[in-house]
């Protein structure tokens, strides 16, 4: 053992840290900066030897540097890509809902209602959506794989749900505590190929499926591979869903948005996009994708197959890398099929082979609504060899994604078989949840479309109606009077008189001149129903109120 340190190496090793050599407080004053706060200093090496010490003495040190007075990390000094991106889904309207809903939890009465209604955003258990009881019995058994060994387990679990746990587990070496492939689990990623051959009726490529926390990680992924700089570009839908915005101005890229055409049904016009890319070449900028919803959030549409086909085709002439979000592939309501990407690339035949696309799915949505879970996958073809090792090595660098998510996928693509014990009630589940959402899908459609002033497209697919708000003059002077976008001003408004919180459409774009409101329908039927009355005793309150404003700053 070493000897302890004598008192007088002591006595000086404190002298050092009270009083720096000079030598330290010369070379501390030459750094490049000091701070004095508030104000920065720049040094200039010419400055004498007792001028820079005077600097260096002035300068905060770690004993007399207040925090209070200056943070080392301020809104002003931070990443400004993060503070440029804006995510409307969870933007002021619900913000604003939120604590109205607080003052009704502590007694408020003084609402013309007495629960605000979340319709802003696709999170079906938050309002009252039951989970599927196959899936949470495996998902139980996997996360607690003692009760496998109990002998009673068989009382408390279908057959077909015990053996489904232990297939997976089989699969997942050291369960789900521990990590999985950066991939995903192999046997899971096996599943999702099946699946999608299935679907599709081509051929599908395990070395093509990440397994990844909800298609919202698998979509930042392939935009942090993607854009390489400021003057890369992605072309993405208007109205869109705000996570590719956020994302394309997080990672300091540009957005061009391509208009969908609502007077034709939420349509793609391909020339004009075409016309779009040739523009922005010649202004220097380089369009590397192109984004598609399909069925649409927040618009309700589903591609037809021609159109699909149509937009392939202009990705493979343009040398643009097409990435499909088909989260909603569930989500059907009327006779227009949903059709993949997939299936219309690999139907062009051998030509395309090598055409590069990315396909996103998530546990989130259909009839399933397992947000929380983060459950997500996605699909890379035609891709790179170089460019695939460093997306893998990204994907590594998050080591892997949850493993009740990937399990949650597992469920997804592949249920309880038709013969199981739990398939009558998986079955019985299924298709209640999917009427339902049916039912809800029309009501809304007809409820919002007999409302003068408020219009609205077929809701074909997806969770969600974005009717446009017809706005009077006066309308829109009192918004511009409140300093609010007018769909804002609509929307704070409904809030405030009936308790439903949408999100409007600027948080999505939409075509200048025009005014928005996204909704889901996810809520109770009988809420939902109450709701909707409530929204066209408003927008006809609102008209009323801003015609006579109207009328009376013209003199009428």
């Amino acid at each position: 053992k070493r000897p302890p340190p004598s008192n007088s190496v002591l006595q000086s090793h404190q002298h050092m840290q009270a009083s720096p050599p000079k030598s330290v407080v010369l070379q501390r004053a030459q750094s490049e900066q000091i701070m004095d706060s508030p104000t920065k200093v720049r040094v200039q090496k010419s400055q004498s030897e007792s001028e820079l010490l005077d600097i260096a003495a002035k300068a905060p040190s770690r004993s007399n540097f207040n925090v209070e007075d200056r943070k080392v990390l301020r809104k002003d000094n931070m990443n400004q890509n993060v503070v440029t991106m804006q995510y409307a889904v969870r933007g002021q309207l619900p913000m604003t809902a939120e604590k109205l809903q607080q003052e009704i939890n502590q007694g408020s009465t003084s609402r013309p209602f007495d629960e605000v209604l979340f319709c802003n955003i696709g999170n079906p258990h938050s309002v009252g959506q039951k989970p599927i009881s196959f899936y949470r019995k495996v998902l139980a058994l996997c996360d607690c794989p003692v009760l496998l060994e109990n002998p009673m387990v068989g009382n408390l679990f279908e057959s077909d749900a015990i053996a489904r746990a232990k297939e997976l587990l089989c699969g997942i070496k050291g369960g789900t505590g521990a990590y999985s492939h950066s991939m995903g689990v192999p046997h899971i990623r096996q599943n999702v190929v099946e699946f999608l051959e299935k679907r599709d009726g081509h051929k599908a490529n395990v070395d093509d499926i990440f397994l990844t926390n909800g298609a919202s990680a698998a979509i930042q992924m392939i935009l942090q591979v993607l854009i390489s700089g400021p003057e890369d570009a992605v072309l993405i839908p208007i109205p869109q869903y705000p996570i590719y915005s956020a994302l394309i101005a997080l990672l300091n890229g540009q957005q061009m948005g391509y208009q969908m055409n609502e007077d034709k049904g939420w349509t793609v016009d391909i020339d004009e996009v075409k016309a779009q890319i040739d523009a922005a070449r010649q202004k220097g900028v380089c369009p590397k994708a192109l984004v598609i919803i399909n069925p649409g959030n927040p618009i309700g549409n589903c591609f037809s197959y021609d159109n699909l086909k149509d937009i392939v085709k202009m990705c493979k002439e343009e040398g643009i890398i097409l990435l499909s979000d088909e989260v909603y592939q569930e989500n059907i309501y009327t006779d227009k099929p949903f059709f993949s990407v997939k299936q219309v690339v690999r139907d062009l035949g051998p030509s395309y082979d090598e055409f590069e696309f990315v396909s996103f799915h998530s546990t989130s949505k259909g009839f399933i609504g397992e947000c929380g879970r983060r459950g997500g996958y996605m699909e890379v073809c035609g891709f790179d060899k170089d460019v695939r090792a460093e997306l893998l090595k990204l994907a590594s660098s998050g080591l892997c994604a949850n493993l009740d998510g990937q399990i949650m996928v597992d469920l997804m693509v592949k249920g309880p078989e038709n013969n199981g014990e739990s398939y009558a009630l998986f079955k019985q589940e299924r298709e209640t949840l999917m009427d339902s959402l049916k039912r809800k899908s029309q009501m809304l459609y007809s409820t919002l479309n007999s409302i003068e002033g408020v219009t609205c497209q077929e809701l074909q697919g997806a969770m969600y109606a974005f009717p446009r708000i017809h706005m009077s003059e006066g309308a829109l002077a009192a918004a511009e009077a409140a300093q609010q976008t007018p769909d804002t001003y609509y929307a704070l408004s409904l809030l405030e008189h009936t308790g439903i919180c949408g999100v409007p459409g600027s948080g999505f774009g939409q075509a200048k001149g025009t005014w928005h409101l996204r909704m889901t329908f996810l809520p109770e039927e009988g809420k939902l129903r109450e709701a909707l009355s409530r929204f066209k005793e408003h927008h006809e309150m609102f008209a009323r109120k801003h015609a006579a404003a109207q009328q009376k700053s013209v003199g009428v």
